[in-house]
């Protein structure tokens, strides 16, 4: 039955993205305020550019830390290998690759339109769901 399920059940649809220009201190502080893992980067025509999660953002912790200061964009932290997966794909199929990736979310795609991210988290919402 889990199988049947697919992955725009479930996603998150309300998607915060960030331009690759934010600074990446401001760009912190929204993941932390929306509490999410992290954001799709978008150009100003709204194209995904890359992702930028909390791995990006321990490095901007760790540079910090080195310099001494803060600075930086999110374009110079973000990660743009793009792993994303399809809107009507299976959640199993889904829960595959999150066990042979380190990523905690990705974007999702429907007809190469940005439509919503989904986490490990929905996962588990569709399996206690069934």
């Amino acid at each position: 039955m889990l199988e049947k399920i697919i992955i725009s059940e479930y996603m998150s649809s309300h998607v915060l993205s960030v331009k690759p220009e934010t600074q990446a201190i401001i760009a912190i502080n929204q993941l932390l305020e929306h509490k999410i893992t992290c954001a799709p980067v978008v150009d100003s025509s709204g194209k995904v550019l890359g992702m930028f999660s909390e791995i990006d953002c321990m490095n901007v912790v760790l540079e910090t830390s080195y310099n001494q200061g803060m600075s930086g964009n999110v374009a110079d932290y973000m990660n743009t290998e793009l792993n994303s997966v399809d809107a009507d794909s299976s959640i199993v199929d889904l829960a595959e690759k999150f066990k042979t990736c380190c990523v905690r979310s990705f974007p999702v795609f429907k007809d190469n339109e940005l439509v919503g991210v989904v986490s490990r988290t929905d996962i588990l919402k569709a399996l206690v769901s069934i």
